[in-house]
């Protein structure tokens, strides 16, 4: 039985056009990883994707929600590295190569994540204006000796939310389980960044755009945009940062940079 380094969790989400490709943008690697599935919404769709592919798949019987399905998910990885892969979401061969290269680079690595693209009415971009800003809102973490820093990393994540969660890959020995908490229904990743930003040990930041986010209009990022409430969520992670004259202000201006995930 091969052993494997990592470990591809896709969170499916009832009958997504969109997972096949997913899929087989995992099973392209350059480094082959193990790949598993999880759901709350059991389907003869998902059954029938997990016996064409080969993959297993985790029914998740308890309480669901998407920091639920995360958590369930991670619970299954018995490898040293994990990915939380979204079904609508697509990444490039070598993404996990790249990412096993910077983390063994570093002594005590918790998240490891890169640049991305979108998937915008079937075509691949990187030139969208909020990811423009992610990309300078990161400059401080493409410094190799800034990677363990506390202060920087606390300090880049106080303007804002710019790691994109199906880009990380989690260190899963250096990471306190469970890793989400079932807060928030738009910033929980966030306030996981957050969470994990006090630790010690390394952020790696690969300046290169090594997956692609899906934004159609069932995606979940849209879904959540359009349900409302993001203007709280987004304050509450602000204030964790800044007194609250400093977060109103701030939030003002992010919540409106965040219309670029509508379509």
């Amino acid at each position: 039985m091969k052993k494997y380094l990592h470990t591809f969790v896709i969170c499916a989400y009832k009958e997504s056009v969109y997972l096949e490709e997913c899929i087989e943008s995992l099973l392209a690697q350059t480094v082959k990883s193990k790949i598993i599935m999880v759901t709350s919404t059991p389907s003869l769709f998902l059954d029938a994707m997990s016996r064409k592919y080969g993959i297993e798949l985790f029914v998740n019987e308890g309480e669901s929600g998407i920091t639920q399905d995360w958590n369930f998910g991670l619970s299954h990885v018995s490898t040293k590295l994990a990915t939380i892969a979204h079904q609508d979401d697509v990444y490039e061969p070598t993404y996990v190569e790249e990412f096993v290269k910077a983390i063994r680079h570093t002594k005590r690595p918790i998240i490891a994540f890169s640049d991305y693209g979108e998937i915008r009415n079937g075509e691949k971009t990187t030139d969208v204006s909020m990811l423009k800003i992610k990309r300078l809102m990161m400059l401080p973490l493409r410094l190799r000796f800034l990677k363990g820093s506390r202060f920087v990393r606390r300090r880049v994540l106080s303007m804002g939310d710019p790691i994109c969660c199906p880009s990380v890959m989690f260190a899963m020995g250096n990471v306190e389980q469970p890793v989400f908490h079932n807060h928030f229904i738009c910033c929980e990743d966030w306030e996981a960044w957050e969470k994990l930003s006090r630790q010690k040990g390394d952020f790696i930041y690969i300046a290169k755009p090594l997956m692609y986010h899906r934004i159609h209009e069932e995606s979940t990022t849209t879904k959540t945009l359009e349900a409302g409430g993001r203007i709280e969520e987004n304050y509450e992670m602000f204030r964790k940062f800044w007194p609250a004259p400093i977060a109103k202000l701030i939030n003002k201006f992010y919540t409106k940079s965040e219309d670029s995930n509508e379509l």
